[in-house]
């Protein structure tokens, strides 16, 4: 009995898969999506080479922590993990076409997140502590854009680029941070994702998720704080959830 649920699970996982590469398949046909019908609203935002825009996001911001060889020689700190942190985007899109696939973009954001390292002790003399790293970004993304054909109003895309984003709310440099494990606030990432646009008469609808990793350490190294000096480097990372709206 348990052997003939699975096979239908698995047939019908299978199903949706198929299903999924088949929409896909068509969609991204350029053949396919010449022929069809219905896409009226496209045929008036393709004549544009430029066109701007908003964009609203929500993102996950975590750090991704390395131990240093102090870790293991350590008797207070057990454990080093990181903790996902909420957060919100808004910025503005500008898109210029570079032929009838590819796009170029810029998206200046003010991005707002949360990322934090828990630290577990091993005595009760010495709690359990957690960095909070609040952070407000002023971002300059590029991003290549590849798009596929459109059908019905509606086409699939992806997206590759880089990011350069400043913390202004950043206290690595305060007094306070002598006692707190310092964080860059230069943020250099790789980003990638994927979307679709909607094309509306008035207004182009573009719901995306993207994923940006950070190049390089984060981390700036205090020999004299414990909770810097078990760690060797530490990276971040964001998953965000964007709406843009361009026209």
């Amino acid at each position: 009995m348990h052997s003939t649920n699975s096979w239908r699970m698995f047939d019908l996982c299978k199903f949706k898969i198929t299903l999924a590469l088949l929409i896909l398949a068509f969609s991204a046909s350029p053949v396919w999506g010449q022929k069809s019908k219905g896409n009226y609203n496209f045929l008036e935002f393709n004549q544009k080479p430029y066109y701007f825009g908003i964009t609203l996001g929500t993102n996950s911001s975590s750090f991704k922590p390395f131990r240093s060889k102090e870790f293991l020689l350590s008797d207070d700190i057990r454990v080093v993990e990181s903790v996902k942190g909420p957060g919100f985007n808004l910025g503005i899109v500008t898109n210029l076409k570079i032929g009838e696939y590819f796009d170029f973009r810029f998206l200046p954001t003010l991005s707002f997140a949360e990322r934090n390292i828990n630290y577990g002790k091993s005595s009760r003399q010495y709690p359990n502590s957690q960095r909070t790293v609040e952070s407000v970004f002023v971002e300059m993304p590029f991003q290549m854009r590849y798009k596929s054909a459109p059908y019905r109003d509606k086409r699939l895309f992806v997206i590759a680029g880089v990011k350069y984003g400043f913390d202004v709310a950043s206290d690595s440099r305060s007094k306070q941070a002598e006692t707190l494990v310092k964080i860059a606030p230069n943020d250099f990432a790789v980003e990638y994702g994927a979307g679709i646009q909607i094309f509306f008469p008035f207004f182009i609808f573009s719901p995306e998720f993207k994923i940006s990793q950070r190049i390089g350490n984060t981390l700036i190294f205090n020999p004299n704080l414990e909770e810097s000096t078990v760690l060797e480097k530490v990276l971040s990372r964001t998953f965000t959830i964007s709406l843009h709206f361009e026209g």
